[in-house]
């Protein structure tokens, strides 16, 4: 009763001093290992959720954590001022392992698509004529919660009571080639989406879809613009999501995983975009901050370790296998989708009670819209781990 009372405590001064900003669960989380939490009265809980895509390595990976360890007592912050040698390090090695050919570093996904918005209206306004400036967007994305990200995301649901907007964003079903093709016109400068829909629901594109969006943007003279923020980083199976695909965008933006806990994201684009930016057009105080990228650092050297996302890959396999295979008799259940460790059940009735039947049992899924239980596990995820869940889910529905 007495450890009841202390976490009812805690909640209760939760509620007095933060904003009411988000709907938290009951509980009070105090330790993480690998793909495991704890709350405070020792109740242990397999993590499906990965803090939102944000801890792929798992909690406290040890290669990370000693590298955050050994920043903390060397160098904490300088400004960009400087050069910073673990900026340059995860710099070099972004552009190593991916399409880019220039970095910029922020905080947040939020931050980096608003980079990425920036540099696609200052490109195209100094290379592509002052009238173009638009951007096309997909129905059910999402880029963020800055005024201009929101203006950008395809949910009305997140941009409702903060309008008047910032304008010069058109909105198309995802996964219709038509409608995109209509929506481009004279002020159209490039088009941005997410080529798995995360938080519109793990909503995976029509095949040849993203192929077509690419193909689409060289043949118009547009940007082709990614928000890896959730895709990216190991989740879908290779080191950036768009590269299931076989695509290559000009611009791309991470984050989430990206430092494996610590808040860091990366505004990445080739050589011809990137130009556009110069001294002055754009900075962030904090972004690529020695602490945030000796943990990106750490994190990278450990995904592209040979096999590693291989393994990812076959897990995602696994696991969707699985989730199918459970749709296949369970009426409840409408869908299995989703790629690599990016998965989800959209149900034909309210998540909620799943998730907090699962919670119950000892393990954390997260919502996606009112009918989608999400499941974004660290990448080291075990296969007998996700039995372990599918069992659970099974009892549950």
């Amino acid at each position: 009763m007495h450890e009841d009372r202390e976490v009812a405590k805690w909640i209760e001064l939760s509620e007095r001093y933060l904003m009411p900003t988000y709907r938290r669960y009951p509980l009070l989380l105090v330790r993480g290992r690998g793909t495991r939490v704890w709350d405070d009265k020792g109740r242990e809980f397999l993590d499906f959720g990965a803090g939102i895509a944000v801890c792929n390595l798992g909690h406290c990976h040890p290669k990370v954590a000693k590298a955050i360890q050994d920043q903390a007592i060397t160098l904490l912050h300088v400004s960009n001022l400087y050069h910073i040698l673990p900026q340059i390090q995860l710099a070099q090695l972004l552009v190593e392992h991916t399409f880019a050919h220039k970095v910029f570093f922020c905080n947040s996904g939020a931050e980096a698509n608003e980079a990425a918005i920036k540099l696609a209206r200052l490109y195209a306004r100094r290379f592509m004529g002052k009238e173009r400036f638009e951007i096309i967007t997909m129905e059910g994305s999402f880029h963020g919660r800055t005024m201009m990200t929101m203006s950008a995301t395809g949910q009305e649901k997140v941009r409702r009571g903060f309008e008047p907007l910032p304008q010069g964003f058109t909105h198309v079903p995802f996964g219709d080639i038509k409608a995109l093709k209509r929506a481009i016109n004279p002020k159209t400068c490039g088009v941005m989406l997410e080529v798995v829909q995360g938080e519109g629901g793990v909503v995976v594109p029509p095949n040849g879809y993203i192929q077509e969006v690419e193909g689409l943007c060289k043949e118009k003279g547009l940007l082709f613009m990614l928000d890896e923020v959730q895709t990216g980083m190991g989740r879908l199976g290779t080191l950036l999501g768009h590269e299931r695909f076989g695509v290559t965008p000009h611009i791309a933006t991470l984050a989430k995983g990206l430092g494996g806990g610590v808040a860091i994201g990366a505004l990445l684009a080739t050589e011809d975009v990137a130009k556009a930016f110069e001294p002055g057009t754009h900075a962030s105080t904090f972004g690529g901050n020695p602490l945030a990228c000796a943990a990106g650092k750490a994190v990278m050297e450990v995904m592209t370790q040979p096999g590693f996302l291989d393994d990812v890959k076959e897990k995602g396999e696994y696991f969707l296998g699985r989730l199918k295979a459970l749709a296949s008799y369970k009426g409840c259940i409408k869908d299995a989708r989703g790629v690599g460790l990016m998965l989800a059940l959209e149900l034909n009735r309210p998540a909620a009670p799943v998730i907090a039947d699962l919670m119950e049992k000892g393990f954390l899924t997260i919502p996606s819209g009112e009918r989608v239980v999400r499941f974004l596990p660290p990448l080291i995820v075990e296969r007998e781990e996700i039995d372990l869940l599918l069992d659970a889910l099974n009892e549950v529905l």
